[in-house]
């Protein structure tokens, strides 16, 4: 694989991943900017906050095709699965720094949850189900997200290469959007362990 290759994969997956369609959505829909109420955290969740269950679902589904895209993409133009990786990373990234908004971004879940998609459908599934059963059990969308990178870090190493291809580059790349996820979500690990963490439904500061 050529660097060239390389840094055109991720580049274009980092111009990608640096669209927040928090802002954006909110924007065309005339609300608020998401950085200015709530968690002040442009992802889909606090959208939400805004009234508007449209807004965050669109929200939602155009974070997790910015992570998916640039994979497919590198898969299509024959790339080898370092590029994919590398494509795929550099969009999570681009929605945690983008270029566009000052390099203040979200905190990567539904950009994760997209990657994670387009590496292998059956790890997005079960990294999906894990948020969904974590949610549904203890109502802390927090958790459920949190709970939900740790273990699909242990999904991906469990695979026995025939639900989905086992390699260092995709490892590599799962691990570290794992760490970026349990880092980008401290304020919320505290409120946690205080007992002040918000639920799903409130429309306190989570």
């Amino acid at each position: 694989m050529q660097w060239g290759w390389l840094m055109g994969a991720a580049l274009g997956g980092y111009v990608l991943g640096s669209l927040s369609f928090a802002v954006i959505v909110s924007r065309v829909m005339g609300l608020n900017d998401p950085r200015t109420y709530g968690s002040k955290n442009p992802g889909a969740t606090n959208v939400l906050r805004s009234g508007s269950k449209k807004a965050a679902v669109i929200t939602l589904l155009l974070d997790a095709v910015k992570g998916w895209l640039p994979v497919l993409v590198a898969r299509w133009a024959g790339l080898d699965v370092d590029a994919q990786a590398l494509a795929g990373l550099a969009a999570f990234l681009g929605h945690l720094y983008p270029v566009f908004f000052r390099f203040e971004g979200g905190k990567g879940v539904a950009t994760a949850a997209g990657v994670l998609m387009a590496f292998s459908p059956w790890l997005g599934l079960c990294t999906l189900l894990t948020w969904l059963v974590v949610a549904y059990l203890f109502r802390y969308s927090s958790l459920a997200s949190l709970s939900a990178a740790v273990l699909a870090v242990v999904w991906y190493g469990l695979g026995d290469g025939t639900l989905w291809v086992l390699d260092r580059y995709t490892m590599a790349a799962v691990v570290v959007m794992a760490l970026f996820l349990v880092a980008r979500h401290a304020a919320n690990i505290q409120r946690l362990v205080q007992g002040t963490e918000s639920k799903l439904g409130s429309k306190k500061k989570s």
